[in-house]
């Protein structure tokens, strides 16, 4: 019995010419489609921010290995240096007399008192970073977030989170470098902050002995930014 069907077999893709005129223009266009795609990628603003006592600063340690290529905002402050910090690296230490200055001169994105202290962000990496094509990485208390968020449209927001208060307690006394006001002051702070979540793009814990899990999330949040479709200019007051 002799099949009369239509055949529905396609025609080999090998038997297409290399070069043909429709080709060409499919060739063309679709290429520069992709280039714009790939142009399309625009450096952004990471704010990495949550209670005192949470671990911004190991995090920040582990991101400079992973993206050392990004512009590490380094909050400058009046309050005394801790043992094992690093000027320049932790924070920027400066006397009030010069903190205050430096605010008469604008250098500042947004400043506020912390704990008896001055903190403040520096305007200049922020700007420079960017212009350079570069990731911003900046950390800040929960206070300045909201201001960083507020001045600074189409950011990407962290909040960095313990497992537990009593985690975050035993972190805090652990550090032995605040006296017990200062430490009580700083806890019931953390139990505030934490209300101020539902502000942030995204929320990453941190729980004891799991670093690299919080920073692994940090870096799938960074990475998926990067590869957004729309990515609004980010313009710096």
């Amino acid at each position: 019995m002799v099949d009369n069907a239509p055949s529905t077999t396609q025609p080999s893709t090998s038997s297409l010419p290399d070069h043909d005129a429709r080709l060409d223009r499919i060739y063309e266009h679709g290429d520069e489609l992709i280039a714009q795609l790939r142009e399309a990628s625009k450096p952004r603003v990471f704010i990495i921010s949550g209670p005192s006592g949470v671990g911004k600063d190991s995090v920040i340690e582990e991101l400079r290995e992973v993206f050392p290529d990004a512009e590490y905002v380094v909050t400058a402050t009046t309050r005394p240096m801790r043992k094992g910090e690093i000027d320049g690296v932790h924070y920027v230490f400066l006397s009030k007399e010069e903190f205050l200055e430096r605010i008469e001169h604008n250098d500042f994105v947004e400043n506020a008192m912390v704990y008896d202290n001055h903190y403040g962000v520096p305007r200049s990496p922020i700007v420079n970073g960017l212009a350079q094509g570069r990731h911003v990485i900046v950390k800040v208390d929960v206070k300045g977030a909201a201001t960083l968020r507020r001045l600074i449209p189409h950011t990407t927001s962290i909040f960095l989170a313990p497992e537990s208060m009593r985690a975050l307690l035993s972190r805090l006394r652990d550090r032995k470098t605040d006296d017990p006001d200062v430490l009580m002051k700083r806890f019931t702070t953390a139990s505030a902050e934490l209300a101020e979540v539902e502000h942030f793009d995204y929320v990453v814990f941190n729980e004891d002995g799991k670093l690299d899990d919080a920073v692994r999330s940090i870096i799938n949040v960074i990475d998926s930014e990067h590869r957004k479709v729309h990515q609004p200019d980010i313009v710096i007051p």
